[in-house]
Parts: C-alpha cells; sequence; structure tokens
C-alpha cells in the first residue's frame, strides 16, 4: 500500500477517497475548473509539492516535483471536466451541482495523480524531475491545445508523457495498453440539404430534401464498406437529422450530422472527401444543393513503443493482469495531442464488472468511478516514475 508523512499508511486510503469524494461532488465544466484546480493546489501543497502553476490553458494545472540531480523528466496527465449531466441515485458524494457530473471519472483521475505526487513527495526514490500535469476541458477535446498553445512544454518540458483511463467493463486488478494507435480521432461533420418546400399532397412541385438526405444518409455507409482500405479502421455515424419541415408540409432543407473515427490522418482526409462527393452529386441529382461542414476534433492517441514497454513493466508489479497490445478502441481522448507533442504512453484500468460496482457505462447518469482502484493507479504511477527516473 502507498503512503506518505502527510498521510500515513493507515490513513491514505481513506484520503485517497476523501479527495475523490470531494471532486465527485464538485464538478465543473470545461474551462470552468476554477475551483478544481484551487483544491488541487490546496492539496498538493499539502502533500508536499509546492512548485504549483496555475492557469495554463485557462484553467490547467502543472506542479513539479524534484529528487536527486537526474535531467530526466516525466510527465503524468489527468483531466479535470465533468459531463453536463444531472447525476442520477442517492449517493453521499453525488454532484452538488445541477447539470454537470464526474460521469467519465475525471474525479477518479485527478485524484490518482494527487496520490501519486503525494507518495513520491514522501518517499521520494526517484533521481530527476516529474510533472504533475491537470488538464482541463478534456470532453470537448480543446483542453490539452490550449495549454500547448500557452507553451506548456517550452515552460515546463518534458521527456515523456503518461495517463491512465478507467474502463467499466474490465475487471478490478486489469491493466490494458499497446503500442501504436490506442484510441481513434474523432471527426464531426454536418450536412445541410437544400431543396424547395410545398405541400405534401403536391411531392412533384416540390424538390424533396428528405428523400435527397435519406439517400445520402444510406450512401454514407457505403464509404467504409467500400472506400477504406483492407486493414485500416473507421467508422462513420449519422447520428440526428433536422427538418424544417411540419406534418403536412414538405421541407425546405434538413440537415444531417454525425462524426467519423479513424486512426490515420490519410484515412480521416479521404472520409472528408467522400462525404463531400457523394453529398454533393446526390444533391444535385436531384435538382437540390447542400453545404458540407468537416470538422477535426480529436486527435488520434498514438503510443510510443519505449514507453509502452516502460508502462508495462511498472504495471506488472501492480495489477493482476497486464495486456500489453489489447486491442485499439474508436473511442477518443485529448491525450492524443499531448502523445503528438512528446513520446507517450495511454493505456486502460479496469474499473470493475458490475452495475453499481465500477461497471456502469461511461457517460451514464449512474456512472461511478471504483474508490476499489485508486490504490492501484497510485501504485502504478508511482512505480513508473521510479523506473523511468532510476537512481
Amino acid at each position: 500500500m502507498p503512503t506518505s508523512a502527510a498521510y500515513p499508511r493507515d490513513r491514505f486510503a481513506s484520503q485517497l477517497r476523501d479527495w475523490r469524494h470531494h471532486l465527485h461532488r464538485n464538478p465543473e465544466l470545461p474551462f470552468q475548473e476554477h475551483a478544481t484546480a484551487a483544491y488541487l493546489a490546496d492539496a498538493l501543497r499539502a502533500a508536499g509539492v509546492t512548485d504549483i502553476a496555475t492557469g495554463i490553458g485557462g484553467t490547467g494545472l502543472v506542479a513539479t516535483l524534484r529528487c536527486g540531480d537526474g535531467t530526466g523528466v516525466i510527465g503524468l496527465r489527468a483531466d479535470m471536466d465533468c459531463l453536463p449531466l444531472t447525476e442520477a441515485g442517492s449517493r453521499n458524494h453525488a454532484s452538488r451541482n445541477p447539470g454537470a457530473m464526474h460521469a467519465c471519472g475525471h474525479d477518479g483521475h485527478m485524484t490518482m495523480v494527487l496520490g501519486a505526487a503525494a507518495v513520491l513527495a514522501s518517499e521520494g526514490g526517484f533521481d530527476g524531475t516529474v510533472r504533475f500535469i491537470f488538464q482541463p476541458a478534456e470532453e470537448p477535446g480543446r483542453g490539452a491545445q490550449a495549454m500547448l498553445d500557452d507553451w506548456l512544454f517550452d515552460t515546463y518540458p518534458v521527456d515523456t508523457i503518461y495517463g491512465l483511463h478507467n474502463a467499466p467493463g474490465l475487471p478490478v486488478g486489469w491493466f490494458s495498453t499497446r503500442t501504436g494507435p490506442i484510441l481513434g480521432n474523432e471527426d464531426n461533420f454536418e450536412i445541410r440539404v437544400l431543396g424547395r418546400g410545398g405541400h405534401s399532397s403536391m411531392p412533384h412541385r416540390v424538390i424533396d430534401p428528405i428523400v435527397i438526405g435519406a439517400e445520402i444518409v444510406t450512401a454514407l455507409q457505403t464509404i467504409v464498406a467500400r472506400n477504406v482500405p483492407y486493414g485500416e479502421s473507421a467508422v462513420l455515424s449519422c447520428t440526428e437529422v433536422f427538418t424544417d419541415g411540419s406534418r403536412n408540409a414538405i421541407p425546405n432543407q434538413v440537415v444531417i450530422r454525425g462524426d467519423t473515427r479513424s486512426y490515420t490522418t490519410e484515412v480521416s482526409d479521404l472520409l472528408e472527401r467522400r462525404i463531400r462527393e457523394l453529398a454533393d452529386g446526390i444533391a444535385r441529382s436531384h435538382g437540390g444543393t447542400c453545404e458540407v461542414t468537416y470538422t477535426h476534433e480529436f486527435q488520434p492517441t498514438v503510443n510510443d513503443a519505449a514507453c509502452v514497454e516502460v508502462a508495462v513493466e511498472a504495471a506488472r508489479s501492480v495489477f493482476d493482469a497486464v495486456e500489453a497490445d489489447c486491442d485499439p478502441h474508436m473511442g477518443s481522448e485529448d491525450f492524443g495531442v499531448f502523445a503528438r507533442a512528446v513520446p507517450g504512453c495511454f493505456a486502460f484500468i479496469g474499473n470493475g464488472v458490475e452495475p453499481g460496482q465500477g461497471g456502469d457505462p461511461l457517460h451514464s447518469t449512474d456512472y461511478d468511478f471504483n474508490d476499489d482502484i485508486l490504490e492501484l493507479g497510485v501504485q502504478y504511477y508511482a512505480g513508473l516514475v521510479r523506473s523511468v527516473l532510476r537512481q
């Protein structure tokens, strides 16, 4: 069990839960994490980490801890923001902020990095520098770039960076990562189909955007099957459809929204090009027009081979099961922006399988981070630092 001078062995597990429950009760939305940053700064100082910079990327925080005279620098990153959801249930540490909830476990991620800082500040055992990076606005995919735009790695350079995410559905004690792409990018698209509306009893006098839109939605499903090369992966989903019509009026326009997921820039560019070509061609064939907006929201998260090797070594001394070559996921993570700037490794740890015991899905209103995995995360991070910055 990890320990620290500020929080002795018999109290450390309780302290981790107290930190996590406070953060869960007081969630803050992206770029609004002012109270969260202040709480983390106070907790870090109490744990013996006093070199703290705030306001990076708006509300981000970087704490620096040095030991010995080694020149190596490792970064540990946690995300700070919550989701705009109202929490279900009546647990004692439920959110006090209606419409704001830690439904993705960022409260637990912060607690594990905070706990590692407390352990390393008390026990040392490494030779070099650790930067504890608390990032705002992970959910919209804007916080990492905001910190980089504030010269994060110019002012607080790191050689490598590491992060964790809890994984409902994986058993407690499970660690999972891989070399190369582990999480996909996310691109968003909006297709605005423009026709000419009119009375529903006289469709021959209109250009029906619903018919055009329906054909576009169907045609988009061929892109992955017929355009993405074998061996590459992609997902294209239409998720919203809106019109300006009514029950007995054919609308003037239809708006189709959705997103795509992939692992490479080449596939992302291919998806965008084919969406534009199909939508435009189908609209014109019916006498209508369309406008396509395509935005790149998240970078893919690509793990460095050397960082994965070190992470797996550290994990094997902590977790019951270590998967060193897991399947990649099509979900997205803002960590990918950091991993493009410096070598890094992102990994998953099991949050539990059963509902109510860590198995509830991420982004659901009844989700809760499993307190039983807090110490595992702390031990992993502390061991990782000592492995990378060996004395």
